[in-house]
């Protein structure tokens, strides 16, 4: 099967080589930017791939909604197999390509765009046939986990940790969409999709790590607790939750042993049981090799990640409630309704009472809207 590939950045490149590699796959053409068609494989045009017969699967790995959406569509249309790593147009439009994939026969594939070589939706999307997923949860966005073990180890402050992470590459310049959580919500979102066959499209609740402190870390430490960013998926009665938010674990806890930028992806089954698959969630090889393991599926008749009937929800996060760590202006430590308070230099540390997800991050945005900063997170996953 000749493949061609959308984009020709680092995991482009990878994507490529590979495939002058792998068993029963076949490097095509490959897409880029106006004035970088400098070998005879590139091309500039998506019509250069539409029209070419030779070419039966396409795999995208540009990154963005458009216009990796409308070249995703015409691939769709003209019958060819697509396969992408790109988390962003899956969550916001991946409902309409699968569409457009059933309709034509095609397959539309993305395990790769959760977890990178972390096989969570390719397992997910097995799981579901002989088993029933009760939660998802994991470690899914290598960059603040990262900036966690580096703050947690080695002792160093938030912005130290995220220049040494975007000085080897883990970080982007702009760290907006890692440490905010919206990276990692993305990725829950797809989750849930593939093992409920909801996709969350509302409702949804990210906390990152942009407002944690070395004195945070330093006072949970002594505590015996290690601080990772979650993901968090399951059902509720007629949809699903959804959320990301920093959860602190006790020592022990396998959450804890995930150290630098690797990635932790878990889900239990009703049979199997706890499942958790610990690896890169990134990178130009890693995320290549979850590409090829898309195409080898399709090549196996393996074609579609989301079920035809696959529909949006809206996402329920006030289901269960949870204990939190909370660390806030001692002025707004009676907005929320705690179990034991430390104060100290006008700063409060609290524990709740248990609180739903919702009732969490609501709490949060009332206090930041009123000029307090805060820092919360999970206690005891």
């Amino acid at each position: 099967m000749k493949v061609a590939v959308l984009g020709f950045g680092t995991v482009g490149v990878g994507v490529y080589e590979m495939l002058g590699q792998a068993e029963g796959l076949e490097q095509g053409t490959v897409l880029v930017r106006a004035g970088k068609n400098d070998a005879a494989f590139k091309r500039t045009s998506i019509e250069d791939i539409i029209s070419d017969p030779e070419i039966w699967a396409v795999a995208e790995v540009m990154g963005g909604i458009e216009p990796a959406f409308s070249y995703a569509s015409a691939v769709l249309k003209a019958g060819k197999h697509f396969v992408t790593s790109n988390k962003a147009l899956v969550a916001e439009k991946g409902l309409e390509l699968s569409k457009l994939a059933y309709e034509n026969n095609a397959g539309f594939m993305f395990s790769a765009a959760c977890g990178g070589a972390v096989p969570i939706l390719h397992n997910l999307s097995l799981a579901v046939e002989s088993d029933k997923i009760l939660s998802i949860s994991g470690i899914l966005n290598g960059t603040t986990n990262y900036i966690l073990d580096s703050m947690q180890r080695l002792g160093l402050d938030y912005e130290e940790a995220l220049k040494d992470a975007q000085r080897l590459g883990y970080a982007e310049a702009d760290p907006a969409a890692d440490v905010s959580g919206m990276d990692a919500l993305r990725k829950i979102m797809l989750a849930c999709a593939v093992a409920y066959n909801m996709l969350p499209t509302e409702g949804l609740l990210n906390e990152g790590i942009e407002n944690i402190t070395a004195e945070d870390v330093k006072h949970f430490m002594v505590r015996g607790y290690t601080c990772r960013l979650m993901v968090r998926g399951g059902r509720t009665d007629e949809s699903v939750y959804a959320y990301v938010e920093p959860v602190l674990f006790r020592a022990g806890a396998p959450e804890c042993s995930v150290m630098q930028n690797n990635n932790m992806a878990c889900y239990e089954g009703e049979n199997s049981g706890r499942i958790s698959i610990i690896g890169q969630g990134a990178g130009r090889y890693p995320t290549a090799s979850a590409v090829l393991r898309d195409l080898s599926g399709i090549l196996s008749g393996r074609k579609y990640m989301l079920r035809e009937n696959c529909r949006a929800v809206k996402a329920e996060n006030d289901k269960f409630k949870q204990l939190y760590y909370v660390r806030l202006p001692e002025a707004m430590a009676s907005l929320i309704p705690a179990e034991s308070v430390d104060v100290e230099n006008k700063t409060a540390r609290l524990i709740t009472k248990p609180l739903s997800v919702q009732e969490m991050h609501s709490k949060a945005a009332e206090i930041r809207k009123n000029g307090g900063k805060i820092f919360f997170a999970e206690i005891g996953g």
